[in-house]
């Protein structure tokens, strides 16, 4: 299968799946994914987008060689929603390795705190942000209040996802 070809035909989640299971957890495979990720055109990128998310909710350690450039690719200025949410979609299936952890964070708190970004794109960052807290205790004390400063003016999606972070937050808080 050559999967810039089914991507560059109109997409269909029964495509993004035929797609997920060819790639199955081929390392060389996922990694042609990633290349058609990576080097575009703008249109391609975007439809490549789904299904690597898809491919590391089921297979994550696919990721880990070529975190470096998917979180590159994410934070450039100017990257299509689609690539920021799916990059942070991804990273909620993952255990992220402490040399990408910084930068993460910074994706994180950019894309959470921008509301002009998709409400999807903020929740998956809060997401990935409170799973992160786990191993950088210091991200509560400013997670927290962010998230109570955003749920009264939240959508559904923002609030019930930001409650439940919340929850989790709260129960991880040194008495």
């Amino acid at each position: 299968m050559k999967i810039d070809k089914q991507l560059l035909t109109a997409v269909t989640r029964a495509q993004y799946q035929a797609i997920v299971r060819y790639i199955g957890n081929n390392p060389a495979r996922f990694a042609e994914l990633v290349n058609v990720f990576l080097a575009g055109p703008y249109r391609l990128t975007q439809r490549a987008a789904r299904p690597l998310s898809m491919c590391c909710e089921t297979h994550p350690t696919l990721i880990y060689p070529h975190l470096k450039q998917i979180l590159r690719l994410a934070g450039q200025q100017g990257a299509h929603a689609a690539v920021k949410r799916n990059v942070m979609r991804l990273l909620q299936f993952i255990t992220i390795p402490p040399a990408h952890r910084g930068t993460v964070v910074q994706l994180g708190f950019q894309f959470f705190e921008n509301r002009t970004e998709p409400i999807a794109i903020r929740v998956f960052a809060m997401t990935v942000l409170a799973q992160l807290s786990v191993f950088l205790p210091e991200l509560k004390n400013d997670l927290i209040p962010l998230i109570e400063d955003e749920l009264p003016m939240g959508s559904a999606a923002f609030v019930s996802r930001g409650r439940k972070v919340l929850k989790q937050l709260k129960a991880n808080l040194p008495t």
